[in-house]
């Protein structure tokens, strides 16, 4: 059964509002969230600071739009890895990869996240479906550890979240870090030529972290609960 069309006038609000995010995520990614100005915004939409205020209610709902678009843009990515259909090496390799190419072809979700974290996360606090966004991420690193650890090919004493750390923090380095890092060591971590190089890495560091035997110095895991 072939779904109703959208009348023409909310797909015009849709429209719009799409166009309002698009145009708001680069602002508050070039500008920081002080420094953007809504106004600005309205000038390079085919709208009005007024409407936008009708859309979203003002600069803080519209800024915490933009970060719920730029966490749902990466959730949808990793959603997107049939795991289904792939061992648990091959699954959790495939996750790390998206995630490298997702950070690196989305910078502006890089710079967001740098501006949230200057404002101690304050307006991710008052977003609490932000949290909610993100729990699929650790439930697919969960199903996956879990898997491999009944295959007989994970470690038992990993982490989910620490994992997600693992592979987000290589990640958003390479992509925020890269200027401050070719400046100190003389490397385009962004250079094209190295980009297999630095996306193995990162496969290859994640499975050996799962994979090898843990050390006697091998840390306790945290009891976050998050493993069940």
């Amino acid at each position: 059964m072939t779904a109703p069309a959208l009348p023409d006038r909310q797909r015009d609000a849709d429209r719009t509002r799409a166009e309002i995010l698009e145009v708001a995520t680069r602002e508050f990614a070039d500008r920081g969230y002080n420094g953007a100005r809504v106004d600005e915004i309205a000038a390079r939409t085919r709208t009005t600071k007024r409407m936008i205020y009708y859309y979203f209610g003002g600069k803080e709902q519209l800024y915490i739009a933009v970060l719920e678009r730029a966490y749902a843009q990466i959730r949808e990515a990793e959603q997107s890895i049939d795991v289904d259909h792939l061992d648990p090496v091959t699954a959790i390799r495939r996750l790390a990869e998206i995630t490298f190419d997702h950070h690196e072809a989305h910078p502006d979700f890089i710079r967001l996240v740098s501006t949230e974290n200057i404002h101690r996360a304050e307006h991710l606090a008052r977003a609490p479906g932000l949290v909610t966004l993100n729990t699929p991420a650790i439930r697919l690193i969960q199903d996956l550890l879990r898997r491999g650890r009944s295959a007989g090919l994970f470690r038992a004493d990993i982490d989910a979240v620490d994992l997600h750390m693992m592979i987000s923090g290589y990640c958003f380095f390479r992509v925020a870090n890269q200027h401050t890092f070719g400046t100190i060591f003389g490397r385009d971590l962004m250079d094209p030529a190295n980009r297999e190089h630095y996306r193995t890495m990162l496969g290859d560091m994640i499975v050996g972290y799962l994979t090898e035997a843990p050390g006697r110095d091998s840390p306790t895991p945290l009891a976050t609960g998050t493993e069940k």
